[in-house]
């Protein structure tokens, strides 16, 4: 297809829009920024809400039934707090995984004006998605769930009810790292209570009865080994894309690089930013409340 002296491509055969078809005119960049972001996915909020429930039954166990009774004071200060602390840099990464837009291309921004401010050069390729009419930049995957094109898309994960891409890579890799952290710290803390159960009185070890004590530890190795497997090696494997500049999603698809790659600290500075500091590991880092609210008291726009 022909169009303005370059070539447009796409799955299937549409043509340019005017600004008064089908969609209406794309936001502007500070309009998007200024958005917060949700996905309204019934099987990624389950999953957001089950994360957060397996966090708190975690704090639970470790607080009240293994720290709160224990006989050293310093022993409970030091790791309940480490512990707590863990757990909310775990959910503050993991809320800012899933509110961050991770590289949403605007939706109907495929209309002959829109085309002609792109001044491309005389035969030049460009790709049209056909499922939200939006100009596909380079290495963006449209996700069926979020309705969008996605910008560097790695793939798209329930748990945190969002797909993780470009802008949003940084808080999802902190947040399987900060779950891993707890649920090593928790396995630990169960084998030094279990050993302190056994060695003295069950009825001294904890201020529940040893039935209760017992299951409540079961079930809290059980998800430690089950989210410390599961995290640690998506944390790896985040790593891993992030030095060889490839997504999971290219990966899969075996897709030969068009783009220039950033190896190793290029690529981690890209998706970390700046030079390595305590930023890097500080999911708060650039939390901008304000702009937040801002954008609250005009209205919260959810993505469809």
């Amino acid at each position: 297809m022909q169009a303005s002296a370059h070539r447009f491509r796409d799955v299937e055969h549409h043509p340019l829009l005017n600004e008064s078809d089908g969609f209406n005119s794309s936001p502007s960049e500070a309009e998007l920024a200024d958005r917060p972001w949700f996905i309204r996915d019934g099987c990624g909020m389950v999953c957001a809400v089950i994360t957060w429930m397996l966090v708190f039954y975690a704090d639970f166990v470790v607080t009240f039934v293994m720290l709160l009774p224990s006989r050293d004071f310093w022993y409970s200060v030091i790791n309940g707090t480490m512990f707590n602390c863990l757990a909310v840099l775990a959910l503050t990464s993991h809320l800012r995984t899933m509110l961050t837009d991770p590289g949403a291309v605007p939706k109907g921004n495929a209309t002959k004006e829109y085309m002609e401010s792109l001044q491309l050069k005389p035969g030049e390729v460009i790709y049209k998605c056909p499922k939200c009419c939006s100009i596909k930049p380079e290495r963006a995957h449209h996700c069926s769930i979020c309705k969008r094109c996605i910008r560097k898309m790695d793939h798209h994960c329930p748990w945190v009810n969002n797909c993780v891409g470009e802008k949003n890579q940084r808080f999802f890799v902190l947040f399987t790292m900060y779950i891993a952290l707890i649920s090593l710290h928790a396995l630990v803390l169960c084998g030094l209570q279990l050993f302190t159960c056994v060695r003295g009185q069950w009825t001294s070890c904890s201020s529940f009865s040893p039935p209760v004590t017992v299951i409540l530890m079961i079930f809290l190795c059980l998800e430690g080994l089950l989210f410390l497997t599961f995290t640690a090696v998506m944390f790896a494997t985040q790593i891993h894309s992030i030095c060889n500049d490839e997504t999971e999603i290219e990966r899969l698809k075996s897709e030969k690089p068009t783009w220039e790659r950033r190896l190793r600290w290029d690529g981690m500075r890209s998706v970390f930013g700046g030079q390595p500091s305590f930023l890097w590991i500080n999911p708060f880092a650039g939390l901008q409340i304000r702009r937040f609210l801002r954008a609250r008291k005009g209205g919260t726009e959810f993505s469809v």
